[in-house]
């Protein structure tokens, strides 16, 4: 089976094309041949009877021969009513028994058999007439016979047969090889674009065949999966370049305050420089636990599933948080997901963290069962008084270090991963996060399958 798999596609098609025709042809030149030898042995057979009519025709005008000689038969022998031997062949002077002495035909109509290793043809076979003549005195018996015709038939015949055969497999082999070959072009065609694609370059698609068949689709999806790749790897580098922009700039500020500090001692005031440093160094903590978060999604890392209780988080972690603005809460007590409760717990912080940096005045916090489109859902909706987001920017805040223009750029307390995290994590858990209208400011609508808990009950 090794052997096997080691050949080629277009190899092992060949081969298999290539047997099937073989055992096609040796299986049609046994049939033709059979069907020539029994063609044969039916013409020998009409030209024994025709001549043992003749030779019954002649015993009753002119009486028995002596000698029984000449035409088809090579044999033959003439027994009389009485059993006794009458006439024969030359070559069967000796031999006083029938050829055919247990064939019964009734005495009404004549047999043939075919028999070999008979007395009078030793290691051969021979086609046997018994012919009944009915006379005044009883009915006398004619045996006649003749070679059997051999199973290869004429010698130009077999040899038309085989040449034949073999321009069949020929063709066969050929044909199949040239269509596989045809068929398989596209495949190589893809193979070496595929070859030519590195790292550094992923611009390039394979070509795609002419015909809508599996190697279009084929292409299709490879060169789907090629910008896929594509914008993964330019995603990718966008992120490097921006998160490394991101630390970048913390890290220079802080050597310009140090610098001047250490430039101007006695001039600096220690205590605010400090504070300012560690501001700084907040901000690069937030940045690389984002960071860190980022990957950690990207690589598919997620904690057991449990049953997570979202009114109680939600409650939990507005009554942790500083009052920095007002919260109007509306939280269904029961609202239960199926998920990762420190993930949730990540998307909420980040949720609330932006509205508050956006919200003028309060921050409206909403918890509820609401219809999906196949069943009920839980929804989370966190909503600002700010200046809202237009629509057509409501995208954008989802990707990775944006930057708005409006009135909501990015203040020092925020990363530019926070809703990027936060729709990262509902999309894990099945669900999706959202800006949806609303009279004033912003609101970020999640949307979770709900777990019935009175259903997982025993």
């Amino acid at each position: 089976m090794g052997l096997w798999h080691g050949y080629s596609i277009r190899s092992r098609l060949t081969l298999v094309a290539t047997a099937t025709m073989v055992v096609i042809c040796v299986l049609g030149v046994m049939m033709a041949l059979a069907g020539l030898r029994q063609q044969r042995a039916e013409y020998q057979r009409e030209a024994m009877i025709a001549e043992a009519v003749r030779v019954s025709d002649n015993v009753r005008l002119n009486g028995p021969p002596h000698v029984l000689s000449g035409g088809v038969s090579e044999a033959a022998q003439l027994f009389d009513a009485d059993g006794r031997l009458i006439a024969s062949s030359p070559d069967l002077k000796g031999l006083h028994e029938p050829m055919m002495s247990d064939a019964d035909n009734g005495g009404i109509s004549y047999t043939t058999q075919e028999r070999c290793n008979l007395p009078a043809f030793p290691g051969t076979c021979v086609i046997v007439l018994k012919f009944p003549i009915h006379l005044r005195d009883g009915t006398w018996e004619l045996y006649s016979a003749t070679k059997a015709p051999v199973w290869y038939g004429h010698p130009a015949q077999l040899l038309a047969l085989i040449l034949g055969g073999l321009l069949l497999v020929a063709i066969t082999a050929a044909g199949t090889h040239l269509i596989v070959s045809r068929t398989l072009a596209p495949v190589a065609a893809i193979s070496g674009k595929l070859a030519k694609i590195t790292e550094s370059d992923l611009t390039h698609r394979v070509p795609m065949p002419k015909y809508s068949d599996e190697l279009h689709e084929l292409a299709q999806v490879t060169n789907r999966t090629l910008d896929r790749a594509q914008s993964a790897v330019e995603q990718q580098l966008r992120f490097a370049s921006d998160a490394s922009h991101d630390l970048r700039s913390p890290l220079t500020a802080m050597r310009t305050q140090i610098e001047q500090a250490l430039m101007y001692p006695e001039e600096t005031d220690w205590p605010k420089t400090a504070d300012m440093l560690l501001g700084s160094v907040e901000r690069l903590q937030h940045l690389v636990a984002d960071l860190l978060q980022m990957s950690r999604l990207d690589a598919g890392y997620a904690r057991p599933p449990e049953v997570v209780d979202l009114t109680g988080l939600v409650r939990c972690e507005l009554d942790r948080r500083p009052r920095g603005v007002e919260v109007v809460r509306r939280l269904t007590d029961g609202v239960t997901v199926m998920g990762d409760r420190i993930g949730l717990s990540r998307l909420l912080t980040n949720l609330l963290d932006n509205a508050e940096r956006h919200a003028e005045s309060a921050v409206t916090v909403t918890v509820a069962r609401r219809p999906g489109d196949q069943a009920e859902q839980a929804v989370l909706e966190v909503a600002d008084d700010g200046e809202g987001i237009p629509r057509h920017l409501r995208e954008e805040v989802f990707r990775r270090f944006v930057r708005l223009k409006a009135s909501r750029l990015r203040d020092s307390g925020g990363t530019g991963l926070g809703l990027p995290i936060a729709r990262q994590i509902a999309e894990a858990h099945g669900g999706t996060l959202t800006i949806e209208d609303s009279p004033r400011g912003a609101c970020f609508v999640l949307r979770l399958p709900l777990h019935d808990s009175e259903r997982s009950l025993p």
